[in-house]
C-alpha cells in the first residue's frame, strides 16, 4: 500500500536586504500615511483601520529609492520561486506590476482574500511589534471538503485547514496569488507595517 502526497501548495520566506533597508521604508511609509490625501480619503470611506496606498498609488519604485532598492531584491526572489514552482518561463517574465503600503492600526486586520490577475503575490514586513497578527493562509481545498471530519491537534502543518505564519521584520513571503490568505486583527499596542505586492507574467 502506497500514500502519496500530491498537489502540494509552495510559499516561499526569505530575508530581504538588511535591517537598515527596513528602517529607511518604515520612514517613507508613515511619510506616505501623512501626506497621500487621496490613500487617505480612500481608507476613510473603505473603514480601514489605518492606512494603506493600494488605491492611491501606482509607482511607488519610481517616487522612491527605498521601494526601487526593495524590488531590486525582490525580482530574484519571486524568479527563484518560479523555479522552485517548475514554471515553464520560455519566453515568459515576472513583473511587480503593483506594490503597496500597508499599516495597521490595533485591533484591525485584513479578511480572507486572493489577488485576482497576479501569478505570486507576498508581503515584506517592515515593523512586527508583539501583539500584531500573524499571515494566515487557507488550505485551497477547503470548500470542497464536504463532510471530511476535523483534524487531530497534533497534524502536520502541510494537512492542516490554516496555517499561520509568523511575519518577520526585513523578510518576505511569496505564495501563488490564487491562495487565499488574511491578517488578523492586529493584538498588538502598535501599529504592524508590511509592504505587499503582485507579479504577473509578461512577454520576455
Amino acid at each position: 500500500m502506497t500514500t502519496k502526497t500530491l498537489f502540494p501548495t509552495l510559499v516561499r520566506s526569505d530575508p530581504v536586504g538588511d535591517a537598515d533597508l527596513a528602517t529607511r521604508l518604515e520612514h517613507v511609509c508613515w511619510v506616505l500615511a501623512e501626506d497621500d490625501t487621496a490613500g487617505n480619503a480612500w481608507c476613510e470611506d473603505q473603514g480601514y483601520g489605518g492606512y494603506t496606498s493600494y488605491a492611491s498609488l501606482d509607482d511607488l519604485p519610481e517616487r522612491f529609492p527605498e521601494f526601487a532598492e526593495l524590488k531590486a531584491l525582490l525580482d530574484p526572489i519571486a524568479d527563484a520561486f518560479a523555479q522552485d514552482l517548475d514554471w515553464d518561463m520560455e519566453g515568459l517574465a515576472l513583473d511587480l506590476d503593483a506594490i503597496w503600503v500597508n499599516i495597521l492600526e490595533p485591533g484591525f486586520g485584513h479578511s480572507n482574500h486572493i489577488h485576482p490577475g497576479s501569478v505570486i503575490s507576498g508581503t515584506y514586513y517592515v515593523s512586527t511589534p508583539d501583539g500584531s497578527a500573524r499571515l494566515k493562509l487557507e488550505d485551497p481545498r477547503l470548500s470542497r471538503m464536504m463532510a471530511a471530519p476535523q483534524l487531530r491537534d497534533d497534524a502536520p502543518e502541510d494537512r492542516r485547514r490554516f496555517v499561520y505564519l509568523e511575519p518577520e521584520v526585513g523578510h518576505a513571503i511569496m505564495w501563488e496569488s490564487w491562495l487565499r490568505h488574511e491578517v488578523p486583527a492586529n493584538r498588538g499596542e502598535e501599529p504592524r507595517l508590511s509592504i505587499s505586492f503582485n507579479y504577473a507574467l509578461k512577454r520576455a
